[in-house]
């Protein structure tokens, strides 16, 4: 019976020994993970960064927020692999400044126009009401191109060796040019309104020279202006610049 309690007591001893070694053990593992967390904590502050939470086994932060990558709406501009920007379409050539010069206008190449002259035109002495003792003098282009009235007419009335001056403020800013059919003018001051003039005499004779680009002199064939009725001229004898208007051929 001494035995019996002495084995049983034995029992109930080496049973406590055996709970006070687990409790020991655990209770070293409980301190060095405290030790551990701290040591953590001191690394993140020495680094200046925080411990993240630990994720769950289902793949999904503590908060509930998803941790898988690419999944992030916030971001700002295109996921990566989702493609490229479009580049704009380039411009048209017409907006570029670019001239293919296809539709440009060809210039005038007046260069190749022939003065007018007896042999393409003709041309008419007309009186004019106004002013006194004035004419008009027109040339007409009757060839099948262009030509040009350069300068003045040189105009010889009757039999006279000379050929009257001009008015030199009669002088027009560009040649004129005459298609065919079409006209040009001059004024012709015959005599002197108040009896001024001198060497005066009457014809009805009249013939008109031309002159060239350079003006150095007559050019080309001559061409008559019939009168139907004599024409007094004297010294005060003018001409104009061949003009595209009558108005300004007889405002001299």
């Amino acid at each position: 019976m001494r035995n019996l309690r002495f084995r049983h007591a034995a029992h109930t001893s080496a049973l406590g020994a055996a709970a006070l070694l687990t409790a020991l053990s655990l209770t070293a593992c409980q301190g060095g993970g405290q030790e551990a967390a701290d040591s953590a904590g001191e690394t993140a502050a020495a680094t200046g960064t925080s411990a993240a939470p630990a994720a769950a086994s289902n793949g999904k932060a503590e908060d509930g927020a998803s941790t898988r990558p690419g999944t992030d709406d916030s971001a700002s501009g295109p996921s990566k692999g989702s493609g490229s920007a479009r580049k704009p379409a380039a411009e048209p050539a017409s907006q570029q400044g670019g001239d293919s010069g296809d539709d440009a206008a060809p210039a005038d190449d007046r260069s190749v126009t022939r003065p007018c002259d007896g042999s393409n035109s003709q041309v008419k002495l007309t009186n004019a009401p106004r002013p006194v003792n004035h004419m008009l003098l027109t040339v007409t282009n009757t060839g099948s191109e262009a030509c040009d009235a350069y300068h003045y007419p040189f105009v010889r009335f009757g039999e006279a060796q000379s050929t009257p001056p001009v008015f030199e403020q009669s002088k027009p800013q560009a040649v004129v040019t005459l298609l065919p059919g079409e006209s040009a003018y001059a004024g012709v001051l015959t005599s002197s309104a108040d009896g001024s003039g001198t060497g005066g005499y009457s014809t009805k004779k009249a013939t008109v020279h031309f002159q060239g680009r350079e003006g150095a002199g007559s050019t080309g064939p001559s061409a008559d202006a019939s009168l139907r009725k004599a024409v007094y001229v004297d010294s005060t004898l003018r001409v104009t610049y061949w003009q595209t208007d009558i108005e300004t051929a007889l405002m001299y």
